[in-house]
């Protein structure tokens, strides 16, 4: 399975809401008057768990509607109205919470930094001087320009960067953790986290939704809510990350 489908993890945890969405007002309405649910991902291809094998959506309530498009327009899409939602390991944010709503958050995760297994690098001062890849308007992408002595490259989509770093055009990459855990763990890409000393308590990740979204937000986190209290969400956890990322 290519690494592009892995980083659509973040998908997999939504997934089962399209099944239990009721007929109500605003967002939600509209959901299930057109039979569609679309959220928007930076990855390139429908995440695993929606398709089988002849990679046919089956076992929704609604079809689910995959949209891919670049990280650093995702919010304007959606308050646009492009699509319902994004699902796309989003760092809920006081920033972001000015201009979106949130469902969630759906995981947690923390800032992290990748080097090839075979690097010499062992501490972040270790990379001055060195080609760093984040993914342009993520919160790492932030983060990485304000470290002293960074060359810092931009990609599109976090796949982008792991290929560079694979084929050694960049020495690391800063990104969240849980992405790129999956997508080397999937690919057999040896990778090494480096520690950050800063690090705090890790982010929370959210599912964002248009401010006037309505009670679509509820039938959402109502979703979650019930993911984690039947035990499903830690299995998905479980399969792809190997931890419960609750």
């Amino acid at each position: 399975m290519s690494i592009l489908k892995k980083i659509a993890f973040a998908g997999l945890a939504v997934a089962a809401l399209a099944a239990a969405l009721p007929a109500s007002a605003d967002d939600l309405a509209k959901v299930r008057e057109r039979g569609t649910f679309s959220f928007a991902m930076s990855g390139s291809f429908p995440p695993f768990s929606f398709v089988n094998d002849k990679n046919e959506v089956v076992g929704f309530g609604v079809k689910p509607v995959v949209v891919t498009t670049a990280w650093d327009g995702i919010i304007a899409g959606l308050i646009s109205g492009k699509y319902d939602a994004v699902v796309g390991s989003m760092t809920i944010t006081p920033e972001r919470e000015k201009a979106v709503a949130f469902a969630g958050p759906y995981y947690h995760s923390g800032r992290a930094v990748f080097v090839p297994k075979t690097s010499p690098a062992k501490s972040l001062d270790d990379l001055k001087d060195r080609s760093v890849g984040v993914t342009l308007g993520e919160v790492s992408d932030k983060w990485a320009r304000q470290r002293s002595g960074w060359t810092v490259r931009t990609y599109k989509a976090l796949s982008e960067a792991l290929l560079d770093l694979q084929a050694g055009r960049i020495d690391a990459i800063a990104a969240d953790s849980i992405p790129v855990l999956v997508a080397s763990k999937s690919s057999g890409q040896n990778v090494r986290e480096i520690a950050i000393p800063d690090a705090g308590n890790g982010d929370s990740i959210g599912i964002a939704l248009r401010k006037n979204s309505g009670e679509l937000k509820d039938a959402i986190q109502k979703a979650l809510d019930d993911m984690r209290a039947d035990g499903t969400y830690e299995k998905i956890s479980m399969k792809w990350v190997g931890r419960d990322i609750r």
